[in-house]
């Protein structure tokens, strides 16, 4: 009898472990899920690639989101101190002129001279000088020239008062008119107390701003 002849080659799974002889794909495995998978190089990031960068997509990282804008690439306007000297001397030189003329109508009112009223010239002047521009020196020493200025003007205007009444013309003749002839008047009838009153007016005057300030 015969012996059975067996098969030359034993029968392969389709989809085993091992590759098939001659089949060149079987060493290629399929992977389940993503079919990318076996595409992606070693160390390529994964993820959301835009995960590092700040702001919206196509955006330069910290163009907005933290960088120009919120660390401050533009400084914050600087104060304009020079305005607010020049504020202070315009305040001051106006605050000078209107105590001036309470002061020379108070004086000619009265026909004397009060202290108290040079000391409030000068306290009025330097007060709203400092108010308006601050601690600046310049407005503190335009304080104290102006508050000088206004007690003597007021003292002017007092003495005008005075003498348009005697003569019994008006005031603006007197004062604008023949201004030489009453200074030369002021001058020959000056005395210490007139240059007290005039050197309270800036002592006044540093005081108001020391106040303000």
């Amino acid at each position: 009898m015969s012996q059975p002849v067996q098969p030359p080659n034993p029968p392969q799974q389709p989809y085993g472990g091992q590759p098939a002889d001659g089949n060149p794909y079987a060493a290629q495995q399929q992977q389940p899920g993503n079919p990318y998978a076996a595409q992606q190089q070693p160390g390529a990031p994964t993820g959301n690639p835009f995960a590092g960068q700040q702001g919206q997509p196509g955006q330069q990282p910290g163009q907005f989101g933290g960088g120009q804008f919120a660390g401050g690439p533009f400084p914050p306007a600087p104060q304009a101190a020079g305005n607010k000297v020049g504020l202070g001397v315009l305040a001051a030189l106006g605050a000078a002129i209107v105590a001036a003329v309470l002061y020379g109508v108070l004086a000619g009112s009265i026909e004397r001279e009060v202290g108290y009223a040079a000391i409030g010239v000068g306290f009025l002047t330097g007060f709203v000088g400092s108010k308006v521009g601050g601690s600046h020196p310049a407005v503190l020493g335009a304080g104290v020239v102006f508050s000088l200025g206004a007690v003597f003007l007021g003292q002017l205007v007092g003495m005008s008062m005075i003498l348009a009444d005697g003569l019994g013309v008006g005031f603006s003749e007197v004062f604008f008119d023949h201004f030489g002839d009453v200074f030369d008047i002021w001058k020959e009838e000056a005395d210490f107390m007139t240059y007290l009153f005039l050197l309270l007016g800036p002592v006044a005057a540093f005081g108001g701003a020391r106040r303000a300030g």
